[in-house]
């Protein structure tokens, strides 16, 4: 059982790039665990609504830095943030809940800071466990958020992948916690 963290107000849940891009699986991104997570998050979504905020990975106009080679590599990716590969999946596109667009992996930063008030603590899922999941939980405990990663209700490139993001998320307890939807349902939002 997760401990609770005393905050005054009560967490939100962040569903990080639940997207057309990683689901499909035509797309180079697609990632396979995708489609059995979608119900899970849907439970989520319903139990913290209206405590929800979703994010999108997009690619920037122009990449720079490290990220001129990254998009070298997958060219398909390089579209304005309004193409149908960066919208939610469909069974999130029309909820109209506050939506963070980054074009970084970790979408910890002031957007999501400021949607998410004076809450001490979020829930997080989504895609994929090892980049984005990840990099948000880590900038966000850095920044003193306390961090609960749904295990069952996140997805990797492959189940390898996602069990070694998830246990190295469980070396930063107990600002990141590691808990399952169950737990999360049995607590209520």
């Amino acid at each position: 059982m997760s401990q609770s963290v005393e905050t005054g107000a009560a967490p939100w849940l962040v569903v990080i790039d639940m997207q057309r891009i990683f689901g499909d699986p035509g797309s180079e991104w697609f990632t396979p665990g995708f489609p059995a997570i979608e119900p899970t998050i849907a439970r989520l979504v319903e139990q913290f609504s209206p405590r929800v905020v979703f994010t999108r990975f997009v690619a920037p106009a122009e990449p720079r830095g490290a990220w001129i080679p990254y998009y070298e590599a997958w060219p398909f990716a390089l579209v304005p943030p309004t193409d149908p590969l960066y919208e939610l999946s469909p069974m999130f596109a029309g909820l109209h809940l506050p939506t963070v667009t980054r074009e970084t992996f970790g979408k910890w930063g002031p957007e999501l800071a400021g949607i998410l008030g004076d809450s001490a603590e979020m829930v997080l899922a989504g895609v994929s466990t090892d980049c984005c999941v990840l990099s948000t939980a880590l900038a966000a405990a850095d920044a003193g958020m306390h961090v609960r990663v749904v295990e069952d209700a996140c997805a990797g490139l492959t189940d390898f992948d996602h069990e070694r993001a998830i246990g190295a998320m469980a070396l930063y307890t107990p600002l990141i916690q590691i808990t399952t939807a169950a737990a999360i349902g049995a607590e209520g939002a």
